[in-house]
């Protein structure tokens, strides 16, 4: 992943011309918990925000999912079939897109998918961009990733259970919020979380002291080959006994 902090920033200047603010990009995270406390909805929230265009970019501008992307290409070639779950304003999937990945992306209809859809023209690139509302019946995707989304979100088993319909890889990173007190990251059951990848895990990574990136394998075939391994096993033991 090339880092293009200079791209992002003259990208949302563009879209937003004379309502861009470079106040409001530099103190973004007050910006963000400002509007959310206003609003005090959270879902009114994600579907309505302008001030998370800012916060959006100021992280993918930061560099910091850049350990995500590269397990991502590590696991998963150039010419797979990805879903960007959670896609917001593109930051992830963009890059796959401009390095050979088929990326479809999906999110709510929002100002950030409204954004990525202007980016996607701006950079001459083309690439679906599904309503998480109402996703049509889609074909098994080579990987499901969601980076930085599975926090905010009321529900995170939910989300990884739909992930896990969509796909034969998960990647996701899991971000231990005990004691965070930023509004925008809900509890997570990480212990559960990180349980449900166990089976099919094939990679699980800690970064930054406190966010579990997870790959993990979620065809049929990874429940009967370890009930196979198990079996093995036990015949292996009485043999032994």
């Amino acid at each position: 992943m090339a880092l293009d902090p200079e791209r992002d920033l003259a990208e949302l200047q563009a879209y937003l011309g004379p309502r861009f603010d470079l106040d409001r990009l530099q103190n973004h995270d007050a910006g963000v918990r400002d509007e959310w406390r206003s609003v005090a909805d959270a879902e009114r929230f994600y579907r309505t925000s302008e001030s998370y265009l800012y916060d959006l970019t100021a992280f993918a501008m930061s560099g910091a999912k850049a350990p995500y992307h590269a397990t991502l290409r590590e696991l998963v070639p150039p010419g797979a079939r990805l879903l960007d779950f959670g896609c917001g304003i593109g930051a992830d999937g963009l890059s796959l897109l401009e390095d050979g990945y088929d990326v479809t992306f999906a999110d709510f209809a929002n100002p950030s998918t409204a954004y990525l859809a202007w980016r996607l023209e701006h950079r001459g690139l083309r690439a679906p961009i599904l309503d998480l509302d109402a996703l049509p019946p889609l074909e098994r995707f080579d990987a499901v990733y969601a980076f930085d989304v599975v926090e905010h979100a009321s529900d995170p088993e939910a989300v990884l259970a739909r992930m896990e319909g969509l796909g034969g890889l998960v990647v996701a990173n899991l971000l231990d919020t005990d004691g965070d007190d930023l509004e925008l990251h809900q509890p997570m059951p990480l212990r559960r979380l990180l349980a449900r990848a166990a089976p099919g895990l094939v990679r699980h990574e800690l970064h930054y002291e406190r966010s579990h990136l997870v790959a993990y394998r979620t065809d049929a075939t990874v429940g009967p080959a370890r009930a196979a391994l198990r079996q093995l096993r036990m015949r292996t033991r009485r043999a032994r006994g």
